[in-house]
């Protein structure tokens, strides 16, 4: 499924509606990191990779600007784990 996603940055938020239903992932902006410290889907729609195509977006939107990534929110965390070819992106510890 290819999601309509959309960037709300005065909200520091990529989200699309599925459904219904909100999905997002959620940042902030700090000294030219992105933190990522929220993302949601909503249960009935889970396993169907939609918060992956939330984080792809998220990610291609840090590279294209410019911004480093520190994924504060686990699933964050195990998608910038699971995909190595992200590495490049994170932001020092």
């Amino acid at each position: 499924m290819q999601l309509d996603i959309r960037h709300h940055p005065e909200q520091g938020r990529f989200e699309a509606r599925v459904d219904g239903h909100p999905c997002v992932a959620d940042y902030r902006l700090s000294d030219g990191t992105m933190l990522v410290t929220h993302t949601e889907v909503a249960p009935q729609l889970q396993g169907q990779g939609i918060a992956a195509q939330l984080m792809r977006t998220l990610l291609d939107y840090a590279r294209d600007h410019g911004y480093k990534v520190r994924p504060l929110c686990s699933y964050a965390r195990a998608y910038m784990r699971r995909h190595p070819e992200t590495a490049n992106l994170l932001a020092p510890a």
